[in-house]
């Protein structure tokens, strides 16, 4: 495919698929310890930490298959725990996130563990002081290699592409590599390989891409990278010794580059935006990249998609994985005729904010709003006329399809959203993946919540939130004869009536 055959993001987004993706990899668990921070130790001139909150995520190649899985894959991860309580958390946490656990138990090792110490003081957010790591760095015994070597050939028999996630600890040993990369290649499995800055890269060669960041880049060729061009020059080097398809150099501010041994390069430029955390962003790479090309995208489309997932990653405090929604509300966030209406769920605080501090009234009312028609128009102008800001919140596509069933709904999210935020109406939309709005409302803490009278009955979601600070909840009649049900039954009708004929 030629670069002017190049699909747009929203279009390589709607044709993903659910492949059959195997991580293997550093999994590690990421430990979250968080308080306050008001006072000095009268034991040694060092802060005091109040704990008030503790948290366990899956981290490294964990996190990495948690993302695939989030993003609508089948993944299986194999990886080395110890045969400790936290590589017991480890299995239990991938089993939560619909991970098929295929790695091995290693009692000679610990599990690999994280554990970050967040402080706060006052209203500030969370400020990391202090990390405190528990593992091994020692290669596998041989035992252990073989078993993991032998378990991950088993799961290659049936996978769409392999993620290979490495953070030297000491797993990725040439056998296991061996099978990683070279039997799945020859399998003409695709393999996407995040190195580490200090591994020994050539044990990866004929793998199919490469996705090293910027000082990773650096280090493993002894090229500067200061710009694209340079990117591009060193990224093209990794892709000629190590035999690759494609080099994609992540650049942080800078977008992407994607590199090939011809010398031939492409940039993916970024979006400036307010960056938070950049932890997590290379596997939010590794996966929606894999992700892509496992469901037939060219490294191209691919590069554009995990470029837009990255930019929401760095947005979040710590890792978080990003879903298709999100991604999808991001596109239409972006394009032209949005006017800026499309919010993420991490805004609809910060809106609540400055509208109460400007004194202005807040109105909600969701829905699937698919085939818009002259109902829905008139209904949200009526909701507007509640207050000062309608924010439309919008179920997406598999929340649409749990309601109404198969064939629903006729247009995607993003066109859907799209439709909405042309409408004078409608201030901001937002996207949700649940069967109701209930988040969504308590985030966003309305003055106003609107629904159709055809909810007197029925309780409406959110209601408790809106009512117990004040807020009213109001019932707008609807117009009569006007449905989407309705409109997609009398189309089918008329198809199988145009087909009788024929």
């Amino acid at each position: 495919m030629s670069a002017g055959d190049t699909r747009r993001p929203a279009d390589v987004l709607r044709t993903l698929r659910s492949p059959r993706l195997v991580v293997v990899g550093d999994v590690l668990l990421d430990r979250y310890v968080e308080g306050r921070v008001d006072r000095i130790s009268p034991e040694a001139p060092i802060q005091v930490l109040d704990v008030s909150e503790r948290r366990e995520l899956l981290g490294g190649a964990g996190f990495t298959a948690r993302a695939a899985a989030v993003l609508g894959a089948e993944v299986l991860l194999v990886g080395v725990v110890g045969a400790d309580t936290a590589g017991d958390r480890v299995r239990e946490m991938a089993a939560e996130a619909r991970l098929t656990w295929a790695g091995v138990v290693d009692a000679s090792r610990p599990t690999s563990v994280k554990t970050r110490m967040l402080a706060r003081n006052h209203n500030t957010a969370a400020q990391q002081v202090l990390r405190v790591d528990e593992e091994s760095r020692r290669a596998l015994d041989a035992e252990v290699e073989q078993a993991l070597a032998s378990k991950l050939r088993e799961a290659l028999a049936t996978a769409d592409a392999v993620l290979v996630n490495d953070y030297g600890k000491g797993l990725l040993t040439q056998a296991v590599l061996d099978v990683a990369v070279r039997e799945a290649r020859r399998r003409d499995v695709p393999v996407v390989v995040d190195p580490h800055k200090g591994s020994d890269v050539v044990g990866y060669r004929g793998a199919t891409a490469f996705t090293p960041n910027r000082s990773e880049t650096e280090r493993t060729t002894g090229l500067a990278v200061r710009t694209v061009e340079e990117a591009a020059l060193a990224g093209a080097q990794l892709a000629r010794n190590l035999d690759l398809e494609v080099t994609l150099v992540t650049l942080d501010r800078d977008g992407m580059v994607l590199a090939r041994a011809d010398d031939t390069f492409e940039h993916v430029p970024t979006t400036p935006r307010e960056v938070f955390d950049v932890t997590g962003a290379g596997d939010v790479v590794l996966a929606t990249f894999g992700i892509a090309l496992a469901s037939g995208a060219s490294a191209r489309e691919a590069a554009e998609l995990a470029n837009v997932a990255a930019g929401l990653e760095v947005e979040r405090v710590g890792v978080v994985p990003i879903t298709r929604d999100e991604i999808a509300a991001r596109l239409v966030a972006t394009a032209a005729d949005t006017g800026g209406k499309v919010l993420d769920r991490s805004e609809l605080a910060a809106l609540r904010t400055r509208l109460s501090g400007a004194g202005r009234q807040l109105v909600f009312t969701n829905g699937c709003f698919d085939l818009l028609h002259a109902g829905h128009v008139r209904y949200l102008a009526r909701a507007k006329a509640e207050g000062d800001v309608l924010v439309v919140g919008v179920n997406d596509d598999d929340s649409v399809r749990r309601l109404k069933g198969e064939g629903r709904p006729v247009n995607t999210l993003g066109d859907r959203m799209e439709v909405l935020a042309g409408l004078a109406a409608v201030d901001h939309v937002v996207s949700f993946h649940e069967d109701t709005p209930a988040d969504i409302v308590a985030a966003l803490q309305p003055d106003v919540l609107v629904k159709g009278a055809d909810w007197k009955d029925k309780g409406v979601i959110g209601s408790d939130v809106v009512t117990a600070r004040g807020g009213r909840v109001v019932l707008v009649d609807l117009l009569e004869g006007r449905s989407t049900t309705g409109l997609v039954e009398r189309i089918r009708t008329a198809d199988a009536a145009s087909s009788g004929d024929a």
